[in-house]
């Protein structure tokens, strides 16, 4: 059984590094609109993380215009990110930053971690 299981399993995109909740990462998705296929950035804050093998996914936040914050969540070992790109890590002590949602301005800035 285990080797059917395995079978259908999705390879790991080897373009992923390792990510923790606050990091601030650059997700390059893969968007097909109609016949052409291009490359969009999603640029925030992981504010959850969840490494659960196949179903494996996290949910990047950022500011939009006005004020107002847009969530996306992207699978792990999906086919269709490009790349994520890890530009600071910030220093947290949760594992899910929902409280992110609450705040705004100078308050939802994240202490950076320099190690």
């Amino acid at each position: 059984m285990s080797d059917l299981l395995k079978s259908v399993e999705a390879p790991a995109n080897p373009n992923i590094p390792a990510l923790r909740p606050g990091d601030v990462v650059s997700v390059h998705v893969r968007i097909k609109e109609g016949e052409r296929e291009r490359i969009q950035e999603f640029k925030g804050t992981i504010i959850r993380l969840r490494k659960g093998g196949q179903d494996g996914n996290f949910t990047v936040r950022r500011i939009a215009s006005n004020g107002v914050g847009v969530e996306r969540t992207f699978l792990l070992r999906s086919p269709r990110v490009d790349k994520v790109v890890v530009e600071r890590h910030s220093q947290v002590r949760r594992a899910q930053l929902y409280f992110m949602r609450a705040l705004s301005g100078k308050s939802a800035r994240l202490k950076q971690k320099f190690n």
